[in-house]
């Protein structure tokens, strides 16, 4: 059986669809996916065993120019490239109407989620097969729930398994001290205020880890400049999605906002503390064995805002932040290095 799943983004949306292909891979013997995915993320889907061919697409770009020439060469590129298989099922696990659209380009049977459960409702008119699936839980959940009912096995009630293993991307050179901190975000209401991670990195020297940070644009890079002066940290250059993925890996732990590679640490099962302000984590928070959600407790949060508008005077800002010290954060951050270790070791740990 083969499947043509979309799912083009974003980096933490298509990490959350993993588990569900390792479900399906186990319910439905010899099935293979071909997942159409945004060019920038596209190394991901090809780290799961289940998944045979990756087809790139550059939406974003192509909506910038949508009658340049370039465009009109990557739409036709596309339509002939799916039109050389022909599919057992045509499953759109984003829900938007963008997403949508591409299902018409395919052959076979077009799959997604109903008007009362896609992010954008208007795109469940372009299903021949609507699935309802409750919104209101885990990205992770939506995801294994919709890939159960699309392709008829039983929701297992096991734990995610991303299907990633840990080991392609460990490093041969030996094992270094170091925290991996991600304190980039495009959300202002997400940053965590420079001086909390300056502190926290200077709590990690104390204690003989180095910090490693590295940045996307050139403000990221000055802003990764300014938390590692006077401490012990190592200011990388941009790295691409592999890259990236080998550096998680191979951390004793990583603290992160809520961006797209704090779910790729969880995913490696790399101890993970993920600070939330204005996003919830009960619906998009990272999962993984050893993964702990550090919620701001405000009255205003988590308000889903993508710039803070609390008015009143704080310390810092997002204000929201005050109830997620640095002290906070190193206290979770050396619990779960405590368990890893110890369940590496074979003990068992209670926290």
């Amino acid at each position: 059986m083969r499947v043509l799943l979309i799912k083009t983004s974003s980096m933490g949306d298509i990490i959350h669809t993993l588990p569900a292909l390792t479900d399906a891979s186990r319910a439905i013997p010899h099935m293979t996916f071909d997942w159409v995915v945004e060019e920038p993320f596209a190394d991901i889907p090809g780290w799961h065993q289940a998944v045979d061919k990756i087809i790139p697409v550059a939406l974003r770009r192509w909506r910038k120019g949508i009658f340049s020439k370039e465009s009109r060469t990557g739409w036709r590129q596309l339509r002939k490239q799916l039109h050389e298989q022909k599919y057992d099922l045509i499953l759109d696990a984003q829900g938007l109407v963008k997403s949508a659209l591409l299902t018409f380009l395919a052959s076979g049977v077009r799959a997604g989620l109903d008007f009362g459960s896609a992010r954008e409702s208007l795109a469940s008119f372009a299903y021949q097969r609507k699935l309802n699936v409750n919104f209101y839980q885990h990205a992770i959940l939506r995801q294994r729930h919709l890939f159960s009912l699309a392709l008829g096995y039983p929701m297992p009630e096991t734990l995610p398994d991303y299907g990633l293993t840990h080991q392609a991307f460990s490093s041969p050179t030996p094992d270094e001290n170091y925290l991996v901190f991600l304190f980039g975000t495009t959300w202002g209401s997400k940053q965590w205020p420079e001086s909390y991670w300056s502190e926290l990195a200077k709590l990690a020297e104390i204690a003989g880890y180095r910090v490693k940070i590295s940045g996307y644009s050139t403000e990221e890079m000055e802003q990764a400049a300014r938390i590692g002066k006077g401490c012990a940290v190592d200011i990388l250059p941009r790295m691409d999605i592999k890259a990236m993925a080998g550096l998680l890996a191979n951390a004793k732990a990583v603290v992160a906002v809520d961006t797209g590679f704090a779910h790729l640490a969880a995913a490696l099962d790399v101890p993970t503390v993920s600070i939330y302000g204005s996003t919830n984590p009960a619906y998009t928070g990272a999962q993984g064995k050893f993964s702990r959600h550090l919620a701001a407790d405000f009255p205003c949060s988590p308000c889903f805002n993508r710039k803070c508008t609390y008015r009143k005077a704080s310390p810092v800002t997002p204000a929201c932040y005050t109830t997620v010290s640095p002290a906070r954060v190193w206290g979770s951050v050396k619990d779960l290095v405590s368990v890893h270790g110890g369940q590496e070791k074979g003990f068992i740990f209670r926290d």
